[in-house]
């Protein structure tokens, strides 16, 4: 780690208060900063990365208890300007958990010389989790934004045949829809061209379909959202130009899952479309 002087700049909780950092990347560093969770003052990025989607064991007890978040992630890691005043630990980490318990958050784990320091605060639907390890000449940051994994490969037209052929359904993870929600998301389109180009190929295919939801929530909304989501594909299909008649669609809730609903990703995996060959 390159040594960096000190140099007396505003205070981070005026930073904070004031939002006068942006998030982009300054000169000649590797990435921008986090949109949210601003740089320490007088410090210098010295490695950055975004990902749309990675895990992280945060930290929350003395005993070395981890917590995983999955989601959208950044790490960096900050080192001092040349000149730039040398904070503590403390002052660090104080700044950081004043911004998170002023959103509703709380800090997890401080290690009692305030290397390490897990937080976390809510964030929509989801959560915000801060890892921070500094020895005040230093900050390395990693964040994750909870969220379920947007599934961006799925079958092509070719393969959806197949599958159907051999085992009678065709399981789709990439036809989205907002929380408690029936429209289908953009990001959807790309799946539902493929299902349709199918269906045109093979102009004697007919299907089910089906829709499928985690157990959170109410099983009578559960079902009732199901049937709604597998509407709203038939009508999204029938766009597509495919005969309305080969196609029914039905909901069955949250009563047939095919992985464990007491974790994020089996709940992902239990919300789905399937379209079964009739």
């Amino acid at each position: 780690m390159p040594s960096f002087k000190r140099v007396a700049i505003l205070s981070l909780v005026c930073a904070f208060a004031l939002g006068s950092f942006s998030a982009r990347a300054q000169d000649g560093e590797p990435a921008k900063d986090h949109p949210s969770v601003p740089r320490f003052p007088g410090m210098v990025m010295l490695s950055g990365t975004e990902t749309d989607f990675n895990g992280f064991d945060f930290q929350i007890s003395a005993d070395e208890k981890t917590k995983r978040a999955e989601g959208k992630s950044w790490e960096f890691e900050y080192g001092l300007k040349e000149g730039a005043r040398h904070p503590s630990p403390l002052e660090i980490v104080r700044n950081y958990a004043n911004q998170f318990t002023s959103r509703g958050g709380k800090v997890l784990y401080q290690a009692s010389d305030n290397s390490v320091s897990t937080m976390m605060m809510p964030l929509g639907g989801g959560e915000r989790w801060l890892r921070l390890q500094t020895n005040g000449d230093s900050i390395i940051m990693n964040i994750i934004e909870t969220a379920a994994m947007i599934q961006k490969v799925e079958f092509s037209a070719d393969e959806m045949a197949a599958q159907a052929a051999s085992t009678g359904k065709i399981t789709l993870h990439g036809i989205l829809f907002d929380t408690a929600k029936t429209e289908i998301k953009p990001e959807s389109n790309p799946v539902l061209d493929e299902v349709a180009a199918m269906m045109k190929k093979s102009a004697g295919l007919k299907f089910r379909i089906e829709g499928h939801t985690d157990n959170v929530g109410a099983k009578a909304s559960n079902l009732t959202l199901s049937k709604g989501r597998a509407a709203a594909v038939k009508t999204a299909l029938v766009a597509r130009g495919i005969d309305g008649a080969r196609l029914t669609s039905d909901g069955l809730g949250d009563t047939k899952p095919v992985a464990d609903n007491a974790t994020d990703d089996g709940r992902q995996q239990n919300r789905r479309v399937e379209l079964i060959k009739q």
